[in-house]
């Protein structure tokens, strides 16, 4: 039997295909025919404009409305993206990465401990601010370079950044999530980094299970509850107090701290017998230099100033934050009744302390630093400045035009049809499936922002329709997607390529699908006994 819904066609499997139409596109194109997401996300994108006119009966004024919408949802995420690669550029050509990877290894010889504090902390760590394949693309080589074998050292920091995707870049995962579904940050912020909680420990678990198995992990066990509970209760704190951008990034420094006093006070410092393939120092066995470690390392310490510093100090975030761009939307509506309400307010940048913003700031002080210092090289500025260009491109193209086919499905009504049809089908089922359906979107498009941009209204909806908790399930949605940076492809490309794995990518996607399908279940389990519980 088939609903009649309110603003919609008919509930039908005709209608039902129409409305998923863009996404079967994007599925097909991606997976099929491995295109890119910029090349397939703009065929989408007409798809759904397309679907949403003939078949949705929306106009061109509400066409027209929602993808002005979207252009302002994308800056807002691209924002951050931008300046986050910017930053990325700055430190890294200045060797900023090496010298901070470099003072991590010199750490500790014991294979399980330089496993945790690099592919587990430190991924972590580059995870806050960076994103976008930069943890897998350092730390995997990284470990190579020091005798891990090349799959366990992607399979390993593919694993263990997991638990820092969502608040990672500065919060564009969790930002892309409030952005699409309309929900206030406030209220997510803490059932998502409790979710995610259950990730930090699973993501250490899973990649010290890759090294050595049962037995590494029995030996690693109480460093991963100890420094996972850390990394989780920071990543949380800094979540519901407000600092949504840093939450990631500080969790990730805090947990190498800790890891690193717990490891040089020897509550951890066994000869390690479960890795054979030998090591070989990264460094040449001087002394730490702590002048040029404190330089690398200081443009995160101004982030986090700054951060703070906005955000605490009342005078000084209001006064920046009067420079906005912040348009008024009028009501628009579909030919079936679909009704979108009139808004003053459609997430407003705040130019000057926007997350973005902050990020650009620390860039020009740490250019300023490391050129001071003496770590550039004659023609770093436009090697910077092209690096970081191309970089972006093409997760810009993506993000435009994924935002551009969510807005157009959500304010058509598509996306609600959409959910009514998963709801009939999964009904109490559906908190066990939420996450598979982040995975399903990471591994489409890549990205968890892209997959929170592609699937977030659809887990909305689908939640008030079977009147389940919407925190949970949208914590599920991005938990999800972040774990489905295990099997994305393109991320599996990058980290293998780092490490003289092209064209024998096959070991590292059978222990990727091995290792994400296992916990994705674990929190798939998790989401639908909390919802049992809350009701």
């Amino acid at each position: 039997m088939f609903a009649l819904l309110v603003g919609t066609p008919a509930l039908t499997p005709v209608t039902w295909f129409i409305a998923a139409t863009p996404i079967i596109a994007l599925l097909v194109l991606m997976v099929g025919f491995n295109w890119g997401g910029a090349r397939a996300g703009g065929v989408a994108w007409l798809v759904a404009v397309v679907a949403a006119y003939l078949g949705f009966g929306a106009g061109p004024e509400l066409l027209a409305f929602s993808q002005t919408k979207a252009i302002l949802l994308a800056l807002w995420v691209l924002y951050i993206i931008w300046a986050a690669l910017f930053l990325f550029q700055v430190v890294s050509e200045a060797g900023g990465i090496r010298i901070i990877g470099d003072a991590l290894v010199r750490v500790t010889q014991d294979r399980v401990l330089q496993l945790l504090i690099l592919a587990w902390c430190f991924t972590g760590f580059l995870q806050g601010f960076a994103g976008f394949g930069v943890p897998v693309a350092i730390v995997a080589p990284l470990m190579a370079g020091i005798g891990f074998s090349p799959v366990v050292a992607v399979v390993a920091t593919l694993i263990g950044h997991t638990w820092a995707v969502t608040f990672g870049s500065l919060g564009a995962s969790f930002f892309a999530i409030v952005g699409v579904t309309g929900q206030a940050p406030e209220d997510l912020a803490s059932p998502l980094a409790l979710l995610l909680g259950f990730t930090v420990f699973l993501a250490g678990a899973g990649a010290v299970w890759s090294l050595g198995g049962a037995r590494a992990l029995l030996r690693a066990l109480p460093l991963i509850l100890i420094v996972g509970a850390v990394m989780a209760s920071v990543q949380w704190g800094m979540a519901v107090s407000g600092f949504y951008s840093i939450a990631a990034f500080t969790a990730g420094i805090t947990g190498m701290i800790i890891m690193i006093l717990l490891v040089r006070s020897g509550f951890f410092h066994r000869s390690s017998e479960t890795d054979e393939s030998g090591g070989q120092e990264l460094h040449d066995g001087s002394p730490m230099n702590w002048r040029r470690f404190l330089i690398a390392i200081h443009a995160y310490i101004v982030l986090v100033v700054l951060v703070l510093v906005v955000n605490m100090i009342d005078p000084i975030g209001d006064t920046l934050g009067r420079v906005a761009i912040d348009p008024s939307f009028p009501e628009t509506s579909t030919d079936y009744g679909w009704t979108n309400p009139a808004t003053d307010s459609y997430r407003s940048i705040d130019v000057l302390t926007h997350p973005g913003a902050l990020l650009f700031y620390t860039a020009v002080i740490g250019l300023l630093v490391y050129w001071r210092s003496g770590l550039y090289q004659n023609g770093a500025f436009p090697k910077i400045v092209r690096n970081a260009v191309d970089a972006s491109v093409s997760a810009s193209l993506g993000i435009v035009t994924l935002v551009g086919m969510a807005l157009a499905m959500m304010e058509s009504g598509m996306t609600h049809l959409l959910a009514q049809g998963i709801a009939d089908v999964a009904g109490g089922t559906f908190p066990a499936l939420s996450p598979f359906i982040g995975v399903l979107g990471a591994f489409m498009t890549g990205s968890n922002t892209n997959s929170n941009i592609l699937f977030g209204a659809l887990q909305l909806d689908t939640a008030l329709l079977l009147e389940l908790n919407v925190g949970l399930i949208l914590a599920a949605q991005t938990t999800g997607g972040a774990l489905g940076s295990i099997i994305a492809p393109a991320k599996i490309i990058v980290g293998c390529s780092t490490v003289g794995l092209t064209g024998r990518e096959g070991p590292v996607v059978r222990q990727g699908i091995k290792y994400g399908l296992t916990i994705t279940s674990i929190i798939g389990v998790v989401t639908i006994l909390v919802s049992l519980a809350i009701g």
